[in-house]
C-alpha cells in the first residue's frame, strides 16, 4: 500500500484532561480529535474520538542564507492547561514554534450599523436609526488561529518542546542548545544550555530530548546521544552548562561492540507524573531512573532484545537510527513504547509482567480484543509466534500517547492512528 509521505504521523499528544488528542504529520498538519460524550441511548460510545479540527500549522520554507529547505513536518505538539473555553497548544517543526488557539463559535452577530449583512460598508449619511446587534445561532465552527510565532532562535533542528509548570514559560531544544521562552515574548529567548564546542570538529555528543519537571519550575532534564541524562537547576546560574545531577550507567565491557555508541543514544526522556522518576528510551531498552540515584537505573526493560543479532542489517537500512518514544500511564505504574512490525510493548512496573501488542487493521475492529504477540528467535516456532526474520522493519511505532487518567492509548503506525481502551466490564 503506497503511503504519501506527508500523511505519516510524526507526533501524538493528549491534552491535560484527555478529552482531546492531537496528531501532527510530515505535511505540517495538526488534526485534533475530541472524545464523544456519553449519551443515554448509546452508553458504549463513550470514549470514541472523532475529528474535531484540522489545520495547517507549518508550511515548507527556504533559508536563503544557508540554502536550506526547512521541512513543514511537525516534530512535537504540547498542550497548555485549559484556562477558559478555548484550547491552546504549541506545535513545532525544525525551526519555528507556534502557539495556536483552538476555539468554538456557534453564534454570529447580526444587525451591524455601519455595514450591511454582506459585510459591505454603508454610507453613514444613509443611516437614519441605530440598531442593536443580536447574536444568532449558527452551525458550530471550530477555528484554529495562530496567537504567537517563536522563530529565528535555533541554528539546528528542534527536537523537543516542553511547557513549564509555571505555565508562563516553555523551552525548546535543538541538537546543541536549549532556549527558554516566555509565552508573551516572541522576539527574545534565553539560552539556558549550550554544548556547542568552540571547534565543531571536537563535537562528541548532541542533545536528543529535554523536558521540564512536572512540579518544580526550576528543574529540567536533557538527554544526549552518549546515553547520559543531565538534571539542571535554573536557580544555580543563568546558563545551565554545569548540571546538578548526571545519570549514566557504566557500560559492561563484555557487551561492547561497533554499535554500542549508536544503540546507547537516548531517543526520549520523560518525567513520571509524580516527578520522582525519569524514564529514558534507547534503541533496545527502556530505563527508569530514580532522581536520587545517579549511577544506574532502578529498572531496565528489554524492548526487543531479539534484535541484538540483527544490528548489522539494521545499521545498513538506517533503522538503527530510529527514534522511539516512551510514555507513562496516569499512575506511573505501566510504561509503553513502540517497536517494529507495528508492535508496541507495555511493562507493568509492579508485577514485572510485560506484553507485546500489535496495531493493525485486522485487530482494529470496534470491541476487538488485542491478542498478545510473541517473537521467536530459534528455529522452532509455535503457531501463534512470529519469527524474528519475518518482522517488517518498515512498519514501526515511534509515537504513542497515554490518556492522563484512564487506560486509553493512542498509537501512531505510519499514517494510521489507533486508539485502544481497556474493556469495560
Amino acid at each position: 500500500v503506497f503511503v504519501f509521505p506527508a500523511d505519516i504521523i510524526s507526533t501524538v499528544e493528549f491534552n491535560h484532561t484527555g478529552e482531546l488528542l492531537a496528531t501532527g504529520d510530515k505535511g505540517g498538519r495538526v488534526v485534533i480529535f475530541q472524545r464523544e460524550q456519553e449519551s443515554k441511548n448509546q452508553p458504549h460510545r463513550r470514549g470514541e474520538y472523532n475529528v474535531y479540527s484540522t489545520f495547517q500549522s507549518h508550511e515548507p520554507e527556504f533559508d536563503y542564507l544557508k540554502s536550506l529547505e526547512i521541512e513543514e513536518k511537525i516534530n512535537k505538539i504540547r498542550w497548555l492547561p485549559q484556562q477558559n473555553a478555548a484550547y491552546f497548544l504549541l506545535s513545532t517543526n525544525d525551526k519555528t514554534v507556534k502557539l495556536w488557539k483552538v476555539s468554538e463559535r456557534d453564534k454570529r452577530p447580526e444587525g451591524y450599523n455601519l455595514k450591511d449583512e454582506d459585510g459591505r460598508l454603508r454610507d453613514p449619511s444613509m443611516i437614519t436609526m441605530l440598531r442593536v446587534p443580536v447574536l444568532r445561532p449558527m452551525d458550530l465552527m471550530v477555528e484554529a488561529t495562530p496567537r504567537r510565532v517563536f522563530a529565528n532562535a535555533h541554528t539546528y533542528h528542534i527536537n523537543s518542546i516542553s511547557v513549564n509548570s509555571d505555565y508562563e514559560t516553555y523551552m525548546s531544544a535543538d541538537d546543541l542548545r536549549i532556549n527558554l521562552w516566555n509565552f508573551e515574548i516572541t522576539n527574545q529567548s534565553f539560552n539556558i544550555v549550550d554544548i556547542k564546542p568552540a571547534n565543531m570538529e571536537e563535537l562528541t555528543e548532541v542533545i536528543t530530548a529535554a523536558e521540564f519537571h512536572p512540579h518544580h519550575c526550576n528543574t529540567f532534564v536533557y538527554s544526549s546521544s552518549k546515553g547520559t541524562i543531565r538534571l539542571c537547576d535554573m536557580r544555580t546560574s543563568a546558563l545551565c552548562d554545569r548540571h546538578a545531577k548526571f545519570f549514566e550507567e557504566p557500560e559492561d565491557p563484555s557487551n561492547r561492540s561497533f554499535f554500542s555508541e549508536i544503540i546507547s543514544s537516548i531517543s526520549d526522556v520523560k518525567f513520571s507524573h509524580s516527578g520522582r522518576y525519569i524514564m529514558t528510551r534507547d534503541y533496545l531498552t527502556v530505563k527508569v531512573w530514580d532522581l536520587n540515584m545517579e549511577n544506574r537505573p532502578i529498572e531496565t526493560y528489554q524492548v526487543h532484545d531479539y534484535l541484538r543479532s540483527k544490528l548489522c542489517s539494521l545499521y545498513e537500512n538506517d533503522c538503527i537510527f530510529d527514534k522511539f518514544e516512551c510514555v507513562w500511564n496516569g499512575s506511573d505504574s505501566v510504561i509503553m513504547t513502540g517497536s517494529y512490525n507495528n508492535f508496541f510493548r507495555m511493562f507493568d512496573r509492579n508485577t514485572k509482567r510485560d506484553v507485546t501488542l500489535e496495531a493493525s487493521r485486522e485487530n482494529s475492529k470496534p470491541r476487538a480484543i488485542l491478542k498478545p504477540r510473541k517473537v521467536c528467535v530459534g528455529g522452532k516456532r509455535r503457531k501463534d509466534e512470529i519469527s524474528v526474520d519475518s518482522l517488517d522493519f518498515s512498519k514501526k511505532i515511534l509515537h504513542t500517547a497515554w490518556h492522563p487518567s484512564e487506560n486509553i492509548i493512542a498509537v501512531a503506525a505510519t499514517n494510521n492512528l489507533y486508539i485502544f481502551q481497556d474493556k469495560v466490564n
